[in-house]
């Protein structure tokens, strides 16, 4: 079933199968050496997501941010790995990969830049979200950096950004949710996320005044890596999906582990949209072919493999006579991320999401 994952192209997705065989190559070629190795221990990657994808230019100057220090020089030690921009959603996905000692700040003025930039009053998109920069989320992707010291840079960036940019508000997630450690779908549901409309006066963020419109409110937080996988069926009714994705999540009769998941409308079909979280290794949930590992702090985690959610999203549509259309991956796996982060850094190269086709093909 891998076979069966391709990537999305053209101006709406950003990556394309030519790109999947460069994240093939790179893992093929991109040898561990020392300096990559040492290089790669304490990274951390941020899948910022900003409430922009039609204009192009507003998405790059976001994604430049992250690394260009004052002045335009190259923030050392930070790449920006892939951007991914879907029009009808008016949604992107910026990875952005630094040091644990930098990320911070290069999360920061890219959130800056975007609240410049971004006015929520003037959004439209069928992807439901509620801030200019939407979600913030940092995962370790070294052995030596942990969940509590990303937490740490959550909600520093948290507190940064509030204060910087006027009118700004965040609630925290995950390890940054301090003592509860609420999860970001909790925290959502509790923000009104969800909602078509919502209420702003009723909303009480963690951090900042009581939400504006103009800037809306950021979730911000820590938690090991969570991938997106997307699964398009054939079909128009949004009833069928919303079983799918019912049945799909983890709490779900057919759940997989770690799996939350919307079904969307989505270019005259409809894409049940995954988020993929890494757990805690389990043998009972694995069965007999080991899911894609890596480790946090010394602990071992992995994640559900695309394949598996496509087959299950295909079983799941074919009870509804509804055939599966194809999967696509937002950004990479953990172990991508790394490997791709590494070969950056250790070639220097900031704008590696502009360079990919030049390096590998």
């Amino acid at each position: 079933m891998e076979g069966a994952v391709v990537a999305r192209c053209g101006r709406k997705r950003t990556r394309n199968r030519k790109a999947r065989k460069c994240k093939s190559f790179a893992l093929r070629h991109c040898r561990p050496v020392r300096d990559m190795a040492a290089v790669g221990q304490r990274l951390v990657a941020c899948m910022l997501n900003i409430s922009e994808a039609r204009g192009r230019d507003v998405v790059a100057q976001v994604a430049h941010a992250a690394i260009a220090c004052r002045g335009g020089q190259w923030r050392e030690g930070t790449t920006v790995l892939n951007v991914f921009s879907d029009e009808e959603y008016n949604r992107s996905v910026i990875t952005i990969v630094a040091r644990i000692d930098v990320i911070g700040e290069a999360v920061l003025a890219a959130c800056e830049r975007a609240c410049g930039l971004i006015d929520m009053t003037a959004h439209a998109g069928i992807h439901p979200c509620m801030g200019s920069v939407d979600l913030v989320p940092f995962y370790p992707l070294g052995e030596k950096v942990g969940l509590e010291e990303c937490a740490t840079e959550a909600r520093a960036l948290a507190l940064a950004l509030t204060s910087r940019v006027d009118g700004t508000s965040a609630f925290f997630f995950g390890s940054a949710d301090v003592p509860r450690n609420r999860g970001l779908a909790q925290r959502r549901r509790e923000m009104g996320w969800f909602k078509k409309v919502v209420d702003m006066s009723t909303i009480h963020p963690d951090v900042g005044p009581s939400p504006q419109r103009r800037y809306g409110l950021t979730g911000v937080g820590a938690s090991p890596y969570v991938m997106n996988c997307n699964v398009t069926i054939d079909t128009q009714d949004l009833a069928v999906g919303r079983k799918v994705a019912a049945a799909l999540r983890e709490s779900g009769e057919a759940g997989l582990p770690g799996i939350q998941v919307l079904a969307l409308p989505h270019e005259g079909a409809v894409e049940i949209a995954c988020n993929v979280k890494s757990i805690p290794c389990s043998s009972s949930w694995a069965g007999t072919v080991p899911w894609p590992a890596f480790s946090i702090s010394g602990r071992a985690y992995h994640h559900v493999p695309a394949r598996l959610i496509t087959a299950r999203v295909a079983q799941l549509a074919g009870t509804h006579g509804v055939a599966v259309r194809g999967t696509a991956l937002v950004g990479f796996t953990p172990r991508e991320c790394r490997v791709l982060a590494e070969w950056a850094l250790t070639l220097g190269i900031g704008e590696f999401w502009t360079k990919q086709h030049q390096l590998y093909m």
